[in-house]
């Protein structure tokens, strides 16, 4: 089989030759950039590490190192067309995109928004940039939902990625017609986690239970929104890509962030929606990733057209892959839940790695449908010799 045969075959519940593998083409399953250039001077390999998610610090997983690990999927990019040099936390050496500006502020680092403001802010001694000084924070009718549209118009798709559709059409071809590998496009579309971004976490929480009018007219505007760019996205890529992917983060380590019943009247429309549109317009399968518990949503999900998840957070409550597997296995492909990130990736050995790696395997991989990859992304404290038991383990069995 060629690595799209392989990853196709497990996206439809047949047997492949051997488990995929992911590293990176699921967005939210790659690798931070401090773990990377340790994983590549690990492998003695150079090269630019370039950071093109900068809010995960993610870095864009190079050939190399996609042939070392035997990768069966590539990501479809949004990217700058030009970088410039940065500085990691560690002190190492990457390159973000030339067009993203990045300041000190309070003794960390800030992304300023378009009001001059910080809209990301990575604090002294983090590794991530979270979001801040949300646009929409003290928005309170309608009115104020339109006079802010354009936040919605331009929300997940920051400016300093500057491609065209035209130049993603022209990539997305060219990885089709040169690489067997499976293309996985992510379209930056969310809902959920968008109203919290825009609102605040607490406000759109509080919305979503107190001033659900409101709720409603932001997720629903947020759609009409993304209605043209999808259909924009799909238009240029769509013939050459093999899986789309979507993010939305619905789960906690303990449960759902709301209740499944909160889930079906106020957000499950607009998912039936937004990813219903996407599955017609492109007829390819549909990627979730949506951390944490999610299992008292996964019938819902399945039933508007999910048709695999990811990062399959073993560790969170509820999901127990063994369970996921008998109860969910015909009907969803596991794009994930290879290896725990929380406990064992960066805390364990590299034996306590490959033992997690074959249990895992075990419990998913039987008559398809699981691409493999560990739980959400590679973290920065990952030593490379437990990435690479990880890998090692699954190419023994």
């Amino acid at each position: 089989m060629t690595s799209r045969e392989r990853v196709v075959a497990a996206l439809e519940h047949r047997q492949p030759d051997r488990v995929p593998v992911d590293l990176g083409a699921s967005e939210s399953s790659g690798i931070m950039g401090i773990a990377y250039n340790r994983l590549k001077a690990h492998l003695g390999l150079q090269g630019r590490t370039q950071i093109y998610d900068l809010s995960q610090m993610i870095a864009k997983v190079e050939e190399p190192v996609l042939d070392v690990i035997g990768a069966d999927a590539l990501p479809l990019l949004i990217e700058p067309r030009t970088w410039r040099p940065w500085t990691l936390q560690d002190g190492t050496p990457c390159e973000v995109p030339a067009r993203l500006e990045i300041v000190e502020w309070q003794g960390g680092w800030a992304v300023p928004g378009s009001d001059g403001l910080p809209a990301a802010y990575c604090p002294p001694g983090g590794y991530y940039f979270d979001p801040v000084n949300p646009p929409l924070e003290d928005a309170s009718s309608a009115d104020d939902i339109e006079a802010g549209i354009a936040h919605l118009e331009s929300f997940d798709w920051p400016g300093y990625l500057d491609e065209s559709y035209d130049d993603l059409a022209r990539k997305a071809r060219c990885l089709h017609n040169e690489t067997d590998r499976c293309i996985v496009a992510n379209l930056w579309v969310h809902v959920f986690a968008a109203g919290q971004i825009l609102r605040g976490f607490a406000n759109f929480m509080m919305d979503l239970a107190g001033d659900k009018l409101l709720a409603h007219h932001l997720m629903g505007r947020l759609v009409d929104c993304y209605a043209p760019r999808v259909e924009a996205y799909i238009e240029a890529v769509g013939e050459h890509v093999d899986v789309i992917q979507v993010n939305d983060d619905l789960g906690t380590q303990n449960g759902t962030q709301i209740s499944p019943d909160l889930y079906r009247e106020m957000v499950k429309p607009y998912h039936r929606r937004l990813w219903g549109m996407i599955k017609r317009l492109s007829g390819k399968p549909l990627l979730l990733h949506s951390c944490g518990s999610i299992y008292d949503l996964i019938p819902d999900l399945i039933e508007i057209g999910v048709d695999a998840i990811n990062p399959v957070q073993v560790s969170a409550a509820k999901m127990d892959g063994a369970v996921l597997k008998r109860e969910f296995g015909r009907d969803l492909t596991f794009w994930g839940g290879g290896c725990d990130t929380q406990h064992v990736l960066g805390g364990g050995t590299p034996e306590q790695v490959r033992d997690e790696v074959r249990h895992r395997v075990e419990q998913f991989a039987e008559d398809g449908g699981f691409v493999f990859c560990q739980v959400h992304n590679i973290q920065h404290n990952v030593p490379p010799e437990n990435v690479m038991a990880m890998y090692e383990a699954l190419g023994d069995l």
